[in-house]
């Protein structure tokens, strides 16, 4: 190896940064008029490209759905084979080749004209056959490929990342998406999870709930707990408003201090007032409750204070919501 390995890297990062800033150096009024066509999209974006520019376009089409706006990969030889039957007048599709020459994507805007599909060109080359054939185009400037033959897509596939990620990110935020779109759209995933899953969906309730009325001997309590499995017991009045909690590191304390489990009353063991949540509070917000007060469990209780469910810090993590 006749060359220095971090050097060679150094000097591929770099002239790909470059490209990224005359990247970002030229954004103009094509980059503002193919967002607008992304926007008033009354179907799907579309985008397509071959070779190293279909691989970025899978991942672009991906980041446009998952901020918002519909959207889905199509492979130009595919495409010639009967994909092209899920594109309509309604679409926009883009098509990306940094030559402007790609023959798989060049030989699709007949078609697509014949469809009446809104086309955006994205290329290196203003006067390339793409570029001339798509009804809009936004043009890279000019920069080197960061491959040492300049001749591997490297600055341009690293370029066209980049702004597909502005495309995406910048008509999100102009569709006012929020983190509950988010969320809605990644279900399955922790961040998901933070976002939608409310401490009802998680908080134990009605048998599977460890609770006694005020007054209980210690006794039957322990009963109580023990049955349920909780390792926690929610103490609440005639009229079943929240009183107390007793957790059974409370009850080892209580017990060590000679309490006694056949005529003391559960007030004796019981942290009286103490923290609650509501059911429509975020399982996340719970969790941080729980974190910042060493505590393992919150009573879930409504606008008037009624025990509707208790919440245990293992059923957070259980679910997911961190990882």
């Amino acid at each position: 190896m006749n060359f220095d390995v971090l050097l060679e890297a150094q000097r591929v990062i770099d002239v790909e940064i470059e490209a990224l800033k005359r990247t970002r150096d030229c954004l103009g009024d094509d980059f503002k008029k193919m967002v607008e066509l992304v926007l008033n999209c009354e179907g799907k974006v579309v985008i397509t490209g071959m070779g190293k520019p279909g691989h970025i376009g899978t991942k672009i089409a991906a980041t446009l759905a998952s901020l918002g706006t519909p959207a889905f990969y199509m492979h130009p030889g595919e495409a010639m084979h009967g994909d092209l039957g899920m594109v309509d007048n309604k679409d926009v599709v883009i098509l990306m080749s940094y030559s402007g020459e790609s023959e798989e994507v060049v030989r699709l805007l007949p078609v697509l004209d014949k469809i009446g599909c809104t086309t955006i060109a994205i290329s290196g080359r203003a006067k390339s056959s793409l570029a001339k054939g798509c009804q809009h185009k936004f043009i890279f400037p000019e920069f080197e490929e960061a491959c040492y033959m300049h001749l591997a897509p490297t600055s341009s596939t690293t370029a066209l990342l980049a702004l597909g990620d502005a495309m995406a990110v910048v008509a999100s935020r102009a569709k006012n998406y929020t983190k509950d779109d988010f969320g809605l759209h990644h279900p399955a995933g922790a961040l998901g999870k933070k976002l939608l899953v409310r401490v009802e969906n998680l908080m134990h309730t009605g048998k599977e709930n460890a609770v006694v009325v005020e007054g209980t001997i210690i006794r039957n309590a322990i009963v109580e707990m023990s049955g349920k499995g909780l390792g926690t017991l929610v103490v609440v009045d005639a009229e079943g408003r929240l009183k107390g909690i007793i957790t059974d590191g409370d009850l080892r304390r209580m017990l060590e201090k000679g309490v006694d489990i056949y005529k003391d009353g559960v007030e004796k063991a019981m942290t009286a007032n103490p923290l609650r949540i509501k059911p429509c509070e975020m399982a996340v917000n719970a969790l941080q409750i729980m974190n910042d007060r060493k505590i393992t469990a919150l009573p879930v209780v409504d606008d008037d204070n009624i025990l509707v469910g208790t919440l245990k810090l293992q059923d957070i993590l259980n679910a997911g919501i961190v990882k």
